[in-house]
């Protein structure tokens, strides 16, 4: 008799390829194989403590918090494992501390060790009110102590740097700090020293203060552009800010979604702020972008908003005194108006937007220049910049999206990435982060065409194909011929070239790029440094784009815009940023607005000083004084990006929406001071707030792609400088003297030392130090050998004693004169 199978029963789950099914607290679940054992637990909803895990970083087990009963093939394992390090495996039996009183004794015992030295300072602790040490030890801890004995004691605190102070005393050896410093940023300066009872974490500088065995460390003092992540995944209160410790406890703060103002990338954060000051700034969680990290820049450089030399108050020049006096808005608006309007009729006026606008702030400055001024004179690009690099732009960049262009991800996933006038650690951190994390983790090979193995190519495990400065193009154009190579492998599919501003500077460089594109089908991205440039470029903040990627010089496109705003636009294409100081200078614009430009960031500060002093009639919207406001007519006050909403476009073209943090200022967007002014003029801009002006441009849409129109650039035989002189290669460092990091003491310590470097050759002679001039001025720095091409010095662009555009008023690939210093 056959019995027939019951098909009420239910079928096995089948376990797809490359999985493995176990068992977690009674529960059956299918895990991918790899996947540590503390994730697969995360995912069922079972929170295991844990100390040292993280996900971004590599497993350690130093903790041994998260210890849990494992059996294999019906055999227990002899000792609790520690969830963090042990991988899945097909068949396994796991017990957390849930089901098993093995592992919940086990993880008591761990807190009872951890809390035999650690000190009761909760009440004083920069930690205390958001410390996992505390809530662990709620939820998994003993209810007394047995430990009657004195703890172990240390001097407090031990400054790791400027920024980062250690107590050691709190440390629970966890190693997030020295994982992060070797892993994540590649600046091995944090280290564990000595061993047993007396190991602690520190740095060579540490160990000398402590009479340390020296051998135990890297010999380097902690110098890092992320040490501010250690600070916050410290899960104890070890490592603390100098610039927030004290100053107040998370329970009296107001928590802010926001996004980093500093660079392009377009960072998640979060900002804190009490009694209408903001104190801290944390990384936000954002796996697309910056992952669970930001720089040091865009922790610490927040307290511009509230330096002394702010601007408050409108300010009109005094024309019987000549000095700036406090007005009200009414006036101040009304004499803006009126000498804006005059200088129109005068030849016109010029309009200059610098790189820090919101995307909202940059469509009412390209509508207000076409609109109430009537001119396509208005451009963002305050630093060195060509008609080539717009023409690229144009073509390459504009209505790029994460879904058509290039991302963070594929940087990581990328095979191939070739770094042109980029340096990423400067000039766009997160990127160097994903570019580090792409080599180390999945073999990335990473080159980078410049003029020295500088930190960026070291940390990246990259190749440098080196040139000298302003020859960069032809490096482009000869890598089919000289690295054959490199071409295969940007042929290959999953090659990324990324571009960074300074590749302006050099004549047909961008050409060269093109025709690299067309030849090898790579894909490419322009990372620019400031954080407004993509939006300005998207809004039409340049002579021959309207909003939205439309040519003025294409008449339906010019019409459609007309339509949508109401008004005729004037339809030739404008000047750029140097052609509108001469302009100026020369007498034929009348007038100047001004947007958050600092004349020191141009290639000629002295031509933009000219053109200030000439100009018939300037009005300036800014933060704080500058160069600018010295000899504004007019000086309206606008708010920072923590006082008003808005949103950034990043080099993806990612949208970076934030709201207002600090409630109550007063201060106004650009956006806003801009719709009133037109008002004034008798033009409307509806931009009266962030909002509007975002409804108004989104309203507008993106034109269809445009096509690569090449402009002959007058490319430059290869430079060669004669006895005592040499090429200037130069760049921005991302700790330097920009205006958004004053006012932050601790921040300004961390600056890498300004120095010239040289290869050994051309520093031969020259003594310990080095003077770099020009007839406009010198610059006098210590030496520093480095692989540089012969006849070749590197300059920081903007540190201390070392601002090149302002003293030597020469940049990337000018030649420069050399003379020595002390022996």
């Amino acid at each position: 008799m056959t019995i027939a199978p019951d098909k009420s029963e239910t079928t096995e789950t089948p376990v797809p390829e490359g999985h493995v099914k176990l068992v977690i607290d009674g529960e059956e679940v299918i895990a991918p194989k790899g996947e540590l054992l503390i994730r697969t637990a995360e995912r069922l909803g079972t929170v295991i403590p844990r100390f040292c895990d993280h996900p971004l970083l590599d497993p350690a087990g130093a903790c041994r918090q998260c210890l849990v009963e494992v059996e294999m093939g019906g055999r227990p394992m002899p000792k609790p494992q520690a969830s963090c390090t042990m991988t899945v495996a097909d068949g396994m039996v796991v017990k957390t501390q849930l089901t098993s009183p093995v592992a919940d004794k086990a993880q008591q015992g761990v807190m009872e060790l951890l809390l035999i030295n650690h000190p009761l300072d909760c009440p004083v602790c920069d930690k205390g009110g958001e410390c996992p040490l505390q809530n662990q030890a709620l939820a998994h801890g003993r209810t007394e102590s047995r430990f009657v004995d004195t703890k172990r004691t240390f001097p407090k605190p031990l400054p790791i740097s400027t920024q980062v102070l250690l107590d050691r005393e709190r440390c629970v050896l966890c190693q997030r700090c020295t994982r992060f410093s070797r892993e994540i940023a590649g600046d091995p300066f944090i280290e564990l020293l000595e061993r047993g009872a007396h190991q602690q974490i520190g740095t060579a500088e540490t160990a000398d203060v402590l009479d340390l065995a020296s051998r135990t460390t890297s010999g380097q003092p902690f110098q890092s552009y992320f040490s501010g992540n250690v600070i916050q995944i410290c899960p104890v209160g070890a490592l603390t800010s100098a610039a927030y410790r004290f100053r107040s406890r998370p329970f009296d703060l107001v928590s802010s979604p926001s996004v980093c103002e500093h660079c392009s990338s377009g960072c998640a954060e979060r900002t804190d702020f009490r009694r209408g000051k903001v104190q801290r700034k944390l990384a936000g969680d954002d796996p697309d972008v910056n992952e669970e990290w930001i720089c040091d820049k865009g922790r610490f450089a927040f307290r511009y908003t509230g330096a002394e030399d702010r601007i408050r108050r409108p300010l009109v020049r005094n024309k019987a005194t000549g000095e700036l006096e406090e007005a009200s808005w009414t006036d101040a608006l009304r004499i803006a108006a009126a000498g804006l309007t005059e200088a129109r009729g005068n030849g016109g006026v010029g309009v200059l937007t610098g790189g820090r606008l919101t995307v909202e702030d940059a469509y009412a400055y390209s509508k207000f220049a076409r609109v109430a001024l009537r001119t396509n004179d208005v451009d963002f690009r305050a630093r060195p910049h060509s008609a080539e690099e717009l023409a690229f732009l144009t073509s390459h960049v504009v209505g790029v999206t994460p879904e058509s262009g290039v991302t963070f991800g594929e940087i990581e996933r990328a095979r191939t990435v070739l770094c042109v006038a980029f340096e990423p650690e400067d000039e766009a951190p997160i990127v160097f982060l994903r570019l580090r994390k792409a080599a180390r983790r999945n073999k990335t090979r990473v080159v980078h065409l410049g003029q020295w193995t500088t930190s960026s190519v070291r940390k990246t495990f990259g190749e440098l194909l080196a040139c000298v400065p302003g020859q960069e193009a032809a490096a482009v154009e000869g890598i089919a011929k000289h690295a054959p190579d490199l071409d295969e492998a940007l042929r290959g599919e999953g090659a990324v070239v990324l571009v960074g501003e300074r590749a302006a500077a050099i004549p047909g460089l961008f050409a060269a790029l093109h025709d690299l594109v067309e030849r090898t089908g790579v894909r490419l991205a322009w990372i620019p440094r400031r954080a407004g440039d993509r939006g300005a470029l998207e809004t039409g903040c340049v002579p021959s784009l309207l909003p939205g990627g439309r040519r003025v010089g294409d008449d339906a496109a010019r019409v459609a815009v007309e339509n949508a705003w109401g008004v005729p636009l004037p339809a030739t294409p404008g000047r750029d940023t140097t052609d509108i100081l001469l302009a100026v200078s020369a007498g034929e614009l009348g007038g100047l607005l001004v947007g958050g430009v600092d004349p020191y960031d141009l290639p000629d500060p002295d031509l933009a000083l000219r053109a200030l002093d000439t100009a018939g009639f300037v009005v300036s919207l800014e933060l704080r004084h500058s160069a600018v406001t010295e000899r504004a007519d007019v000086v309206l006050p606008v708010a920072a990006s923590d006082e008003k909403s808005g949103s950034y476009l990043n080099w993806e073209g990612r949208t970076r929406p934030f709201d207002t943090t600090l409630e109550g200022t007063g201060a106004l967007p650009d956006c806003r001071v801009l719709d009133t002014l037109a008002v004034e003029m008798d033009a409307d801009l509806f931009t009266q707030t962030p909002a509007a002006a975002r409804g108004d441009f989104e309203k507008l849409g993106q034109a269809s792609a445009l096509r690569w129109s090449h402009v002959a650039a007058e490319v430059a035989p290869p430079a060669t400088p004669g006895d005592g002189q040499a090429v200037l290669s130069t760049w921005r460092q991302l700790i330097d003297n920009g205006s958004l990091q004053d006012g932050e003491p601790h921040l300004k310590g961390t600056q890498r030392t300004p120095v010239a470097r040289l290869s050994a050759a051309t520093a031969a002679g020259l003594g310990v130090t080095v003077t770099v001039s020009t007839e406009r001025g010198a610059i006098t720095l210590p030496v520093e050998i480095a692989d540089l091409p012969d006849g070749v010095v590197w300059l920081p662009g903007n540190s201390d004693g070392s601002a090149v555009f302002k003293t030597l008023g020469a940049g990337h690939g000018a030649v420069v004169n050399l003379a020595g210093g002390g022996q």
